[in-house]
């Protein structure tokens, strides 16, 4: 039985600050409403950070993972992309 690459470290890192990144943006919308504030303030700078530190995990998780199982692998990095898009959308539409 093979082993589901979610459970690779590398990919539920990356996977897990994407959400947390989308989580925040939403989470802060709902909880504040769409405000419009000269300073980015800290979940703009926690939003920034989680978006740029998952870059080395997906970054070793595809070096790894896309030429020994190009099909699994592309599986997980497609969540990837459409969870980051999905928080991006967040930034777009609510600010």
């Amino acid at each position: 039985m093979q082993r589901s690459l979610f459970k690779e470290p590398s990919a539920a890192a990356a996977l897990a600050m994407a959400t947390a990144a989308m989580g925040l943006v939403y989470g802060h919308a709902a909880v504040f409403g769409v405000t419009h504030q000269t300073d980015e303030g800290t979940p703009a700078h926690i939003f920034q950070l989680l978006m740029v530190a998952q870059v080395p995990f997906v970054a070793h998780f595809a070096m790894k993972w896309l030429p020994e199982a190009p099909k699994d692998a592309m599986k997980v990095l497609g969540l990837q992309v459409a969870v980051i898009i999905a928080a991006f959308a967040g930034v777009y539409f609510l600010t």
